[in-house]
Protein backbone atom coordinates (compact mmCIF):
# COMPACT_ATOMS: atom_id res chain seq x y z
CA UNK A 1 0.00 0.00 0.00
CA UNK A 2 1.64 3.55 -1.12
CA UNK A 3 1.27 6.44 0.55
CA UNK A 4 0.48 8.84 -1.70
CA UNK A 5 0.16 8.59 -5.64
CA UNK A 6 3.60 10.96 -6.72
CA UNK A 7 6.12 12.30 -4.79
CA UNK A 8 8.01 14.88 -6.29
CA UNK A 9 11.13 15.82 -5.06
CA UNK A 10 12.07 19.78 -4.85
CA UNK A 11 9.11 22.49 -4.44
CA UNK A 12 10.82 25.22 -6.41
CA UNK A 13 9.33 26.02 -10.13
CA UNK A 14 9.38 22.28 -11.34
CA UNK A 15 8.31 21.04 -8.49
CA UNK A 16 5.25 23.28 -8.06
CA UNK A 17 4.38 22.72 -11.91
CA UNK A 18 5.10 19.16 -11.42
CA UNK A 19 2.29 19.08 -8.55
CA UNK A 20 0.31 21.47 -10.82
CA UNK A 21 0.15 18.97 -14.05
CA UNK A 22 -0.58 15.87 -11.42
CA UNK A 23 -3.45 17.36 -10.21
CA UNK A 24 -5.04 18.06 -13.10
CA UNK A 25 -4.68 14.11 -13.83
CA UNK A 26 -6.24 13.32 -10.83
CA UNK A 27 -3.86 12.10 -9.02
CA UNK A 28 -2.92 13.31 -5.03
CA UNK A 29 1.02 14.39 -4.81
CA UNK A 30 3.53 15.39 -1.99
CA UNK A 31 5.87 18.03 -2.13
CA UNK A 32 9.45 17.50 -0.19
CA UNK A 33 11.37 20.49 -0.44
CA UNK A 34 14.59 21.32 1.35
CA UNK A 35 14.50 24.44 2.32
CA UNK A 36 12.56 25.97 4.54
CA UNK A 37 9.21 27.53 1.99
CA UNK A 38 8.67 26.38 -1.65
CA UNK A 39 10.55 29.13 -3.88
CA UNK A 40 13.67 26.92 -5.00
CA UNK A 41 16.92 28.56 -5.69
CA UNK A 42 15.65 32.51 -6.47
CA UNK A 43 16.17 34.07 -3.25
CA UNK A 44 19.84 32.94 -3.19
CA UNK A 45 20.20 34.62 -6.83
CA UNK A 46 22.19 38.17 -6.73
CA UNK A 47 20.01 41.04 -6.18
CA UNK A 48 19.93 42.84 -9.47
CA UNK A 49 18.78 39.72 -11.39
CA UNK A 50 15.92 40.18 -13.88
CA UNK A 51 14.28 37.81 -15.62
CA UNK A 52 15.35 37.88 -19.43
CA UNK A 53 11.36 37.12 -20.19
CA UNK A 54 8.79 39.50 -19.87
CA UNK A 55 6.04 38.55 -17.49
CA UNK A 56 3.59 37.68 -20.11
CA UNK A 57 5.67 34.58 -20.95
CA UNK A 58 6.94 33.91 -17.64
CA UNK A 59 4.38 31.95 -15.93
CA UNK A 60 3.52 28.73 -14.68
CA UNK A 61 0.57 26.72 -15.62
CA UNK A 62 -2.60 28.62 -14.09
CA UNK A 63 -1.47 31.33 -12.53
CA UNK A 64 -0.43 34.07 -15.13
CA UNK A 65 2.46 36.59 -13.73
CA UNK A 66 0.83 39.21 -12.62
CA UNK A 67 1.03 43.37 -13.27
CA UNK A 68 1.98 45.09 -16.51
CA UNK A 69 2.78 41.73 -18.76
CA UNK A 70 5.63 43.31 -21.05
CA UNK A 71 7.63 44.11 -17.73
CA UNK A 72 10.64 42.05 -16.89
CA UNK A 73 9.98 40.66 -13.57
CA UNK A 74 12.78 41.50 -10.90
CA UNK A 75 14.15 38.55 -8.54
CA UNK A 76 12.00 39.16 -5.72
CA UNK A 77 8.41 39.58 -7.73
CA UNK A 78 9.35 35.88 -9.17
CA UNK A 79 9.84 34.86 -5.00
CA UNK A 80 6.17 35.94 -4.54
CA UNK A 81 4.75 34.53 -7.42
CA UNK A 82 6.13 31.23 -6.30
CA UNK A 83 4.59 31.74 -2.73
CA UNK A 84 1.66 32.72 -4.29
CA UNK A 85 1.49 29.78 -6.79
CA UNK A 86 2.46 27.13 -3.75
CA UNK A 87 -0.54 28.53 -1.42
CA UNK A 88 -3.21 27.86 -4.39
CA UNK A 89 -2.04 24.71 -5.42
CA UNK A 90 -4.14 22.76 -2.71
CA UNK A 91 -1.05 20.26 -2.44
CA UNK A 92 0.75 19.53 0.76
CA UNK A 93 4.35 20.51 0.71
CA UNK A 94 6.94 19.11 3.19
CA UNK A 95 9.16 21.64 3.80
CA UNK A 96 12.77 20.86 5.39
CA UNK A 97 12.72 17.57 4.13
CA UNK A 98 16.00 17.04 2.22
CA UNK A 99 15.96 13.63 0.34
CA UNK A 100 18.53 11.30 0.81
CA UNK A 101 17.96 8.43 -0.78
CA UNK A 102 15.20 6.85 -2.71
CA UNK A 103 15.19 3.37 -3.34
CA UNK A 104 12.29 0.83 -5.00
CA UNK A 105 11.28 -2.49 -4.20
CA UNK A 106 7.99 -4.57 -6.17
CA UNK A 107 7.38 -1.42 -8.17
CA UNK A 108 6.70 0.76 -5.49
CA UNK A 109 9.71 3.51 -4.42
CA UNK A 110 10.11 4.19 -0.88
CA UNK A 111 11.87 8.13 -0.26
CA UNK A 112 13.87 8.43 2.74
CA UNK A 113 14.45 12.03 3.63
CA UNK A 114 16.65 12.96 6.56
CA UNK A 115 15.45 12.76 9.86
CA UNK A 116 11.91 11.90 8.51
CA UNK A 117 9.80 8.89 7.94
CA UNK A 118 10.10 7.15 4.38
CA UNK A 119 7.61 7.84 2.18
CA UNK A 120 6.12 5.42 -0.89
CA UNK A 121 4.33 6.49 -4.01
CA UNK A 122 4.34 4.25 -7.67
CA UNK A 123 5.63 7.57 -9.08
CA UNK A 124 8.75 9.68 -8.00
CA UNK A 125 9.14 13.05 -9.76
CA UNK A 126 12.99 14.59 -9.29
CA UNK A 127 12.08 18.22 -9.60
CA UNK A 128 15.36 19.54 -7.48
CA UNK A 129 16.29 21.58 -10.23
CA UNK A 130 18.86 21.56 -12.78
CA UNK A 131 20.70 24.61 -11.22
CA UNK A 132 21.30 23.40 -7.53
CA UNK A 133 25.13 22.47 -7.91
CA UNK A 134 27.46 25.50 -9.00
CA UNK A 135 30.07 24.23 -11.62
CA UNK A 136 33.34 25.03 -11.85
CA UNK A 137 35.67 24.19 -14.53
CA UNK A 138 38.62 22.49 -13.50
CA UNK A 139 41.31 24.51 -13.85
CA UNK A 140 45.35 24.06 -13.35
CA UNK A 141 46.57 26.05 -10.74
CA UNK A 142 43.31 27.21 -9.22
CA UNK A 143 43.98 25.22 -5.99
CA UNK A 144 46.83 26.92 -5.28
CA UNK A 145 45.27 30.57 -5.97
CA UNK A 146 45.94 32.69 -3.25
CA UNK A 147 42.60 35.56 -4.05
CA UNK A 148 39.55 34.93 -4.05
CA UNK A 149 37.79 32.07 -5.85
CA UNK A 150 33.57 32.05 -6.00
CA UNK A 151 30.67 31.25 -8.42
CA UNK A 152 27.72 33.64 -9.30
CA UNK A 153 25.77 31.64 -6.87
CA UNK A 154 27.59 33.12 -4.23
CA UNK A 155 27.55 36.68 -5.67
CA UNK A 156 24.67 39.17 -4.30
CA UNK A 157 25.81 42.63 -5.46
CA UNK A 158 29.46 44.70 -6.36
CA UNK A 159 29.84 46.41 -3.50
CA UNK A 160 32.49 43.67 -1.43
CA UNK A 161 34.31 44.17 -4.65
CA UNK A 162 34.94 47.64 -4.76
CA UNK A 163 38.58 48.62 -6.18
CA UNK A 164 39.52 44.95 -6.83
CA UNK A 165 40.94 43.54 -10.36
CA UNK A 166 38.10 40.63 -10.69
CA UNK A 167 38.02 38.23 -13.61
CA UNK A 168 34.61 36.94 -14.25
CA UNK A 169 34.93 33.33 -16.15
CA UNK A 170 32.14 32.87 -18.51
CA UNK A 171 30.24 33.75 -21.78
CA UNK A 172 26.28 33.53 -21.26
CA UNK A 173 23.50 36.17 -19.92
CA UNK A 174 24.63 35.50 -16.27
CA UNK A 175 28.13 36.76 -17.04
CA UNK A 176 27.84 39.32 -18.90
CA UNK A 177 25.22 40.90 -16.54
CA UNK A 178 27.30 40.22 -13.15
CA UNK A 179 30.83 41.89 -15.52
CA UNK A 180 28.76 44.68 -16.75
CA UNK A 181 27.57 45.16 -12.83
CA UNK A 182 30.90 44.63 -11.17
CA UNK A 183 32.92 47.21 -13.98
CA UNK A 184 30.94 50.00 -12.33
CA UNK A 185 33.04 49.26 -9.60
CA UNK A 186 36.17 47.41 -9.99
CA UNK A 187 38.48 46.46 -12.47
CA UNK A 188 36.85 43.94 -14.72
CA UNK A 189 37.56 41.55 -17.36
CA UNK A 190 35.41 38.73 -18.99
CA UNK A 191 37.34 35.95 -19.43
CA UNK A 192 35.94 33.36 -21.89
CA UNK A 193 37.20 30.41 -24.72
CA UNK A 194 35.30 32.37 -27.41
CA UNK A 195 34.17 35.82 -27.84
CA UNK A 196 30.61 36.17 -26.41
CA UNK A 197 27.69 36.36 -28.75
CA UNK A 198 24.89 38.86 -28.54
CA UNK A 199 21.46 38.70 -29.50
CA UNK A 200 18.90 41.90 -29.28
CA UNK A 201 16.56 41.60 -26.49
CA UNK A 202 13.83 43.45 -28.67
CA UNK A 203 14.33 42.90 -32.29
CA UNK A 204 11.82 44.84 -34.23
CA UNK A 205 10.03 46.22 -31.38
CA UNK A 206 9.32 43.30 -29.80
CA UNK A 207 10.64 41.15 -26.95
CA UNK A 208 13.06 37.78 -28.47
CA UNK A 209 10.57 35.63 -26.96
CA UNK A 210 7.56 36.51 -28.69
CA UNK A 211 9.26 35.98 -31.88
CA UNK A 212 9.78 32.77 -30.20
CA UNK A 213 6.48 31.66 -28.99
CA UNK A 214 5.35 33.01 -32.70
CA UNK A 215 7.46 30.32 -35.25
CA UNK A 216 7.07 28.30 -31.93
CA UNK A 217 10.82 27.57 -31.56
CA UNK A 218 9.68 27.41 -27.80
CA UNK A 219 7.71 24.66 -27.95
CA UNK A 220 9.98 22.47 -30.46
CA UNK A 221 11.02 19.13 -28.72
CA UNK A 222 14.57 18.82 -29.94
CA UNK A 223 16.11 18.64 -26.48
CA UNK A 224 16.92 14.77 -26.56
CA UNK A 225 18.28 15.22 -29.87
CA UNK A 226 21.21 17.42 -28.90
CA UNK A 227 24.35 15.02 -27.58
CA UNK A 228 25.42 19.01 -25.44
CA UNK A 229 23.47 22.23 -25.15
CA UNK A 230 24.15 24.14 -27.41
CA UNK A 231 25.71 27.75 -26.53
CA UNK A 232 23.06 30.54 -26.35
CA UNK A 233 23.36 34.38 -27.42
CA UNK A 234 23.40 36.89 -24.47
CA UNK A 235 20.08 38.90 -24.70
CA UNK A 236 20.74 42.61 -25.01
CA UNK A 237 18.63 45.16 -24.14
CA UNK A 238 21.28 47.41 -25.73
CA UNK A 239 23.69 48.26 -23.02
CA UNK A 240 25.55 44.80 -22.63
CA UNK A 241 27.65 44.56 -25.80
CA UNK A 242 28.18 48.49 -25.37
CA UNK A 243 29.85 48.23 -22.23
CA UNK A 244 31.87 45.65 -23.56
CA UNK A 245 33.16 47.74 -26.21
CA UNK A 246 34.18 50.52 -23.93
CA UNK A 247 36.14 48.55 -22.11
CA UNK A 248 34.23 48.14 -18.72
CA UNK A 249 34.77 45.14 -18.57
CA UNK A 250 37.02 44.04 -21.35
CA UNK A 251 36.74 41.09 -22.89
CA UNK A 252 39.90 38.64 -23.06
CA UNK A 253 40.59 35.14 -24.05
CA UNK A 254 40.89 32.47 -21.27
CA UNK A 255 44.06 32.94 -18.74
CA UNK A 256 46.45 29.87 -19.68
CA UNK A 257 48.24 29.65 -15.94
CA UNK A 258 47.40 30.38 -12.15
CA UNK A 259 50.39 30.85 -10.23
CA UNK A 260 49.74 32.30 -6.35
CA UNK A 261 47.43 35.59 -7.01
CA UNK A 262 49.14 35.96 -10.54
CA UNK A 263 47.38 34.54 -13.85
CA UNK A 264 48.90 34.45 -17.46
CA UNK A 265 47.13 35.82 -20.54
CA UNK A 266 47.66 34.11 -23.29
CA UNK A 267 49.54 37.25 -24.80
CA UNK A 268 52.60 35.95 -22.20
CA UNK A 269 51.39 38.77 -19.61
CA UNK A 270 51.12 38.56 -16.04
CA UNK A 271 48.75 40.11 -13.94
CA UNK A 272 47.81 40.36 -9.94
CA UNK A 273 43.87 39.60 -9.37
CA UNK A 274 41.91 39.95 -6.52
CA UNK A 275 38.99 37.68 -7.23
CA UNK A 276 38.09 35.02 -9.89
CA UNK A 277 34.21 34.89 -10.16
CA UNK A 278 33.36 31.70 -12.03
CA UNK A 279 29.50 32.22 -14.24
CA UNK A 280 29.65 28.62 -15.72
CA UNK A 281 26.28 27.41 -14.81
CA UNK A 282 25.03 24.73 -12.78
CA UNK A 283 24.36 20.91 -12.94
CA UNK A 284 21.38 19.12 -11.46
CA UNK A 285 21.68 17.92 -7.82
CA UNK A 286 20.28 14.32 -8.44
CA UNK A 287 22.33 12.27 -6.36
CA UNK A 288 19.71 10.89 -4.03
CA UNK A 289 19.01 8.82 -7.21
CA UNK A 290 22.55 6.91 -6.84
CA UNK A 291 20.74 4.08 -4.90
CA UNK A 292 18.57 3.42 -7.51
CA UNK A 293 21.77 2.97 -10.14
CA UNK A 294 19.61 5.97 -12.21
CA UNK A 295 22.62 8.51 -13.38
CA UNK A 296 25.30 8.09 -15.82
CA UNK A 297 28.81 7.90 -14.01
CA UNK A 298 29.27 11.57 -14.26
CA UNK A 299 25.49 12.21 -12.25
CA UNK A 300 23.56 13.41 -15.56
CA UNK A 301 20.00 11.03 -15.08
CA UNK A 302 19.67 8.19 -17.71
CA UNK A 303 15.90 9.96 -19.40
CA UNK A 304 14.44 10.38 -22.67
CA UNK A 305 12.75 13.52 -22.57
CA UNK A 306 12.08 13.37 -18.88
CA UNK A 307 10.84 9.92 -18.81
CA UNK A 308 13.87 8.17 -16.82
CA UNK A 309 15.18 5.27 -19.54
CA UNK A 310 16.06 3.09 -16.39
CA UNK A 311 13.33 3.01 -13.74
CA UNK A 312 9.72 3.17 -14.90
CA UNK A 313 7.60 5.57 -12.82
CA UNK A 314 10.43 7.48 -12.36
CA UNK A 315 10.81 11.14 -14.13
CA UNK A 316 12.30 14.82 -13.83
CA UNK A 317 10.65 18.20 -14.37
CA UNK A 318 13.17 21.37 -15.00
CA UNK A 319 16.71 19.63 -16.75
CA UNK A 320 18.02 22.52 -19.05
CA UNK A 321 16.95 21.05 -22.82
CA UNK A 322 14.92 18.30 -21.17
CA UNK A 323 12.14 18.87 -24.24
CA UNK A 324 13.14 22.28 -25.32
CA UNK A 325 14.97 25.46 -25.42
CA UNK A 326 12.57 26.76 -22.71
CA UNK A 327 12.62 22.98 -20.28
CA UNK A 328 14.64 24.96 -17.39
CA UNK A 329 12.68 28.47 -17.38
CA UNK A 330 9.39 29.04 -15.43
CA UNK A 331 7.35 29.42 -19.18
CA UNK A 332 8.73 25.80 -20.33
CA UNK A 333 8.58 23.56 -17.18
CA UNK A 334 4.58 23.19 -17.34
CA UNK A 335 4.57 21.48 -20.83
CA UNK A 336 7.15 18.86 -19.75
CA UNK A 337 5.44 18.46 -16.33
CA UNK A 338 2.06 17.72 -18.09
CA UNK A 339 4.09 15.83 -20.56
CA UNK A 340 5.60 13.42 -18.09
CA UNK A 341 2.70 12.84 -16.01
CA UNK A 342 0.47 12.02 -19.10
CA UNK A 343 2.89 9.24 -20.04
CA UNK A 344 3.32 7.81 -16.42
CA UNK A 345 -0.74 7.94 -16.56
CA UNK A 346 -1.29 6.48 -19.42
CA UNK A 347 -2.53 9.68 -21.80
CA UNK A 348 -5.63 9.79 -19.30
CA UNK A 349 -8.00 12.28 -20.04
CA UNK A 350 -6.87 15.74 -18.17
CA UNK A 351 -9.97 16.53 -15.19
CA UNK A 352 -9.19 20.36 -16.16
CA UNK A 353 -7.74 22.88 -13.87
CA UNK A 354 -7.89 21.85 -9.98
CA UNK A 355 -5.57 24.21 -8.35
CA UNK A 356 -4.54 28.14 -9.11
CA UNK A 357 -7.06 30.35 -10.26
CA UNK A 358 -5.76 33.33 -12.84
CA UNK A 359 -5.32 36.78 -10.12
CA UNK A 360 -7.22 39.79 -10.55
Amino acid sequence: MNDHDVIIVGGGQAGLAAAYAARTQGLTPVILEAGPEPVGSWPRYYDSLALFSPARYSSLPGLPFPDDPDHYPHRDEVVDYLRRYAGCLDTEIRTGHRVDAVTQDNGAFTVHATGETALTAPIVIAASGGFSRPHRPELSGLDTFTGHVLHSGEYRNPTPFAGQRVIVVGAGNSAVQIATELAGHAHVTLANRAPVKFAPQRPLGKDVHFWSAAVGFDHLPIGHLLKSPPATAVNDPGSYKAAILSGKPDQRRMFTTIDGDTVQWPDGTRERIDTILFATGFRPELSYLDPLGALASDGRPLQDRGLSTTHPGLAYVGLEWQRSFASATLRGVGRDARYVLRKLTGNRVSIGKRCCQPVG
